[in-house]
């Protein structure tokens, strides 16, 4: 039976509230004190984060590697208060007195007295690892060191630190001043007081914080990576990207993976000459088609950033798949790349690192923009039912082990249970 309007309404505010519960933390739990934070990177996620704080009346000390970089960073937070006070948001006056809330910083050292300090560079587990070992040496005791990636080991982070107690994965979305959602990861050794102090901050900085356990992508990005794949694999079979983006668009998705991956930039984790496992992205990429920046990338794009179908992209795509053109239902591609999703969850709930199907969907919901008439991916999983699921995850299971269905899926589907009714004992590090 389909769900009311009002039923979805229901479950997805019940399943906000309840991602802020953490079985087994005690309420009693004391938080640090938290007066000033440190923001390692001015860049578009070390601006956006660092812009959070500011704006919750926190002081900030943002530190960059040069004068120039640090002066462009603190340019664009200006900006983007300075167009919110245009739009009538808050007064003129405010804008100034959130800018003068931040401290630039040139040295890492400088940061030696913050209460929390939030590594935000690129994606090189070396280099965080090498910022890591440094604020070890130079933090005060006591100190939340913090990591903001969006996949990379947290453990391995924290072992770098004399004090892996003190370290928590704080994976903001971009932009990170718009977007809700905050997944704080809890590594092997984050102590529970480092962990209640994140969850309260959370709430103090407006975001939908959901408490999650360190694996490759962890929640969100981790069950982003399945339908992506799946996506590029069907470029493989003769569909062109804007096939698959309306599929997911009609779903209700305002973006399809390849619109997505437009927006983010094909060059994140390439670089010239590279050779990754996307030859379809490394030859738009050389052609300096690195999306919406360039104006180009999957799609082609106007003044305005309206996607156009580009026969350059699908020239590019025929030449390295050498597939012939074909079509597929609209309802086939969704079930392709938003069934994976699903198998991946209940894989997460499994493995220990979600603390309860409904935090998946608030994940989803709050970071991914997944249609809020289907309740998130658990919940979506309710609706077409666990038969169905399993049926499309054995046929791509047969064409890639990593597509095999989720054991618990398998017993789902033979016991009629409910993938928002999944209970495996929480969160475990």
């Amino acid at each position: 039976m389909t769900p009311t309007e009002e039923e979805i309404g229901q479950y997805i505010a019940k399943a906000g509230q309840k991602a802020w519960e953490v079985p087994g933390l005690d309420a009693g739990t004391a938080h640090r004190e938290i007066k000033t934070v440190g923001i390692i990177g001015a860049g578009t996620m070390g601006g956006g984060i660092a812009m959070n704080f500011a704006t919750a009346g926190y002081q900030v000390k943002i530190v960059e590697t040069t004068q120039e970089a640090l002066d462009r960073g603190l340019k664009v937070v200006r900006g983007n208060y300075q167009r919110s006070a245009d739009k009538g948001r808050f007064p003129q006056d405010e804008v100034e007195a959130r800018m003068n809330r931040f401290d630039g910083r040139l040295e890492l050292a400088d940061l030696a007295e913050c209460d929390l300090v939030i590594e935000a560079v690129f994606e090189d587990m070396g280099l965080k690892r090498k910022i890591f070992t440094e604020l070890d040496r130079v933090m005060k005791k006591g100190a939340i060191l913090a990591t903001n990636t969006s996949a990379l080991d947290i453990n391995e982070i924290a072992g770098m630190t004399q004090r892996p107690e003190d370290v928590i994965g704080l994976h903001f979305f971009s932009p990170a001043n718009v977007m809700k959602l905050l997944e704080i990861v809890r590594a092997k050794h984050t102590a529970d007081d480092v962990v209640a102090t994140c969850m309260a901050l959370a709430k103090d900085i407006n975001k939908i914080a959901t408490l999650v356990g360190v694996c490759p992508g962890f929640v969100g990005n981790r069950m982003l990576f399945q339908r992506q794949k799946q996506a590029n694999k069907l470029l493989q079979q003769g569909l062109m990207p804007w096939d698959v983006d309306a599929a997911l668009n009609a779903f209700g998705f305002k973006m399809g993976p390849f619109q997505m991956s437009d927006l983010a930039g094909l060059d994140i984790g390439w670089s010239k000459g590279a050779t990754t496992d996307n030859p379809i992205r490394d030859a738009l990429c050389e052609m300096d088609r690195r999306g919406q920046k360039t104006q180009a990338g999957f799609y082609d794009y106007d003044e305005n950033r309206k996607p156009i179908p580009s026969e350059v992209t699908a020239g590019i795509i025929r030449e390295i798949t050498g597939a012939e053109p074909s079509t597929m239902s609209e309802e086939e591609i969704i079930e392709i790349c938003i069934y994976p999703m699903i198998n991946e969850g209940v894989k997460i709930l499994e493995e220990n690192k979600a603390q309860r199907p409904s935090d998946i969907d608030v994940v989803w919901l709050n970071g991914y923009g997944w249609p809020a008439d289907k309740g998130g991916p658990m919940f979506y999983g309710d609706m077409v039912g666990a038969d169905a699921v399993l049926t499309r995850m054995v046929e791509l299971g047969a064409e890639d082990d990593e597509f095999a269905p989720a054991e618990l899926l398998r017993k789902l589907a033979a016991d009629g249970g409910k993938f928002t009714q999944i209970d495996t004992g929480g969160l475990k590090v």
